[in-house]
């Protein structure tokens, strides 16, 4: 363990000073995430302008599943996808050979290499929302603590989604669509799940477990989360953490690799 923390030390350190060089991209970068909140704000206001209001949410709550929301959407741009992503360059590329002849976990490798500092602003902004909602809703520290968990889960459950689909680039070669798809799935989590018809609330809880990215940590939050959710989500990341681990391995056996 000791070994690969020093490893993704070293990997993260490289990547920052090289991102580093180009300064003027988090200006640009948060530039686009102020874009990107206001215009989510004012698709919610919308709703909520009229009196309206999603099924036991309050506006300054459905405020929160934004800012967890927006909080998911920067750990995914500074973590997923400048990794996961090029899964694909690296199998259209031949260079996942190399990866594969290193004295290190391969899935770790890909999925750590490096990371983007510019989806700090999003991660900034989203914590933002969530503590000017929670000062309106009075929210205690030991709330924001607890909903850490399901925050976790949640991420982790994204993450193995993400891994998978790039792994099917060893067959489909060029697969950016469809990660794009689930990119745009997971948009749906902007907004309280309560907020969808039936048939789609059971789609983005079963299928695509989007209520486990922001809504369940949401009502943990706001206390009123059942344990069994929080356990369910616990269970879905773990299973899927597991899956991604032995399908990685599964497609490795169909891969041809460039020498070959």
């Amino acid at each position: 363990m000791m070994r690969y923390l020093q490893v993704l030390r070293l990997f993260w350190l490289t990547a920052i000073a090289a991102e580093m060089e180009y300064r003027a991209n988090f200006a640009l970068a948060a530039f686009s995430s102020v874009g990107n909140l206001v215009g989510s704000l004012f698709g919610l206001f919308l709703f909520y302008r009229t009196g309206y209001t999603f099924q036991g949410w309050s506006w300054p709550e459905a405020l929160i599943v934004l800012g967890i929301f927006t909080l998911l959407q920067g750990l995914s741009a500074t973590l997923l996808v400048p990794n996961l992503n090029r899964i694909v360059r690296h199998v259209q590329e031949g260079t996942l050979d190399f990866i594969l002849l290193k004295p290190i976990s391969s899935q770790f490798w890909l999925s750590s290499y490096t990371l983007s500092p510019w989806g700090f602003s999003d991660i900034i902004f989203g914590l933002l929302l969530i503590f000017y909602a929670g000062a309106q809703l009075q929210l205690h520290w030991h709330q924001y603590a607890l909903s850490l968990i399901p925050l976790t889960f949640g991420f982790f459950t994204l993450y193995s989604l993400w891994f998978m689909l790039g792994a099917t680039s060893i067959w489909f070669v060029k697969i950016y669509n469809v990660t794009e798809v689930l990119r745009g799935l997971v948009e749906a989590g902007r907004y309280p799940i309560v907020a969808y018809p039936a048939a789609y609330r059971v789609f983005f809880t079963f299928v695509i477990p989007v209520a486990f990215l922001t809504t369940v940590p949401a009502q943990v939050m706001l206390q009123r989360s059942e344990w069994q959710w929080v356990a369910g989500a616990g269970a879905l990341a773990l299973a899927l953490l597991v899956v991604s681990t032995r399908f990685w391995r599964f497609a490795l056996r169909f891969y041809t690799s460039a020498s070959s």
